[in-house]
């Protein structure tokens, strides 16, 4: 029987923990998706394609709301899931820039996008982030949302691009930053073949914290996330 949630009181902040009966009561007021939405997540569990955890999917609508971005830059589409669910919840208006490599997910997400009838708004980048940044970034493409769900082991790779295309004032949200549980271990405890990427994303949690340019947080939400704005110049 899961514990109940508990509340610890005094001189220190209060902390709430939760367990997963309070998740899916949460849960429960989702009125997010549409149909097509709720097909593609069904797909999606059907087959084992990763896509975004409804806890996450629910702080990126807040974020979406809250900054009514008009250039969205995504990476890591896999089927098209969450770049079609961030065109359904934002502005008419607002463009999104999402980047794949893995072939087969590419024609899924081309037909999931046509579907959402949201072509003329969401455009799909073919090839390897990094190619894909730099490229942008030589073009002085600008977004004011980033939303980093890809390679995990690339997160840190990603980001000198990243702060290049982001926007003073931008908010990039990275996804799945805590490894379900693994980040807080020790390396040596992990699994030998998930040390590089646990080397790497503390690494990543440590510049989006340090770096002078941004103002992260940690969220113990989902896997994991992470809500960093890129300081304007004159802060």
């Amino acid at each position: 029987m899961p514990e109940k949630p508990q509340r610890m009181q005094g001189n220190r902040d209060t902390e709430l923990i939760t367990d997963e009966r309070t998740e899916v009561f949460i849960r429960s007021f989702d009125t997010i998706n549409n149909d097509l939405l709720d097909k593609l997540e069904k797909e999606a569990r059907e087959e084992a394609v990763p896509i975004i955890r409804p806890a996450a999917k629910e702080l990126l609508r807040l974020m979406i709301a809250m900054k009514a971005p008009k250039n969205i830059l995504e990476i890591g589409t896999a089927t098209g899931f969450s770049a079609i669910f961030m065109a359904s919840c934002s502005k008419e208006g607002t463009k999104i820039t999402t980047i794949e490599k893995y072939e087969p997910r590419i024609k899924a997400a081309k037909e999931n996008i046509e579907r959402s009838k949201m072509s003329g708004r969401i455009t799909l980048l073919e090839g390897d982030a990094t190619d894909m940044l730099k490229s942008l970034s030589d073009q002085r493409a600008h977004y004011d949302l980033v939303f980093m769900d890809a390679a995990k082991g690339q997160y840190i790779t990603f980001l000198p691009y990243i702060l290049r295309l982001l926007d003073d004032g931008g908010i990039l949200v990275s996804d799945n930053v805590l490894q379900d549980g693994e980040l807080i271990e020790s390396r040596f405890v992990v699994k030998r073949r998930n040390r590089t990427i646990h080397s790497r994303m503390r690494e990543y949690l440590y510049e989006l914290t340090h770096n002078k340019e941004l103002v992260t947080n940690i969220l113990p939400i989902a896997d994991g996330m992470t809500v960093s704005v890129k300081r304007n110049d004159h802060d």
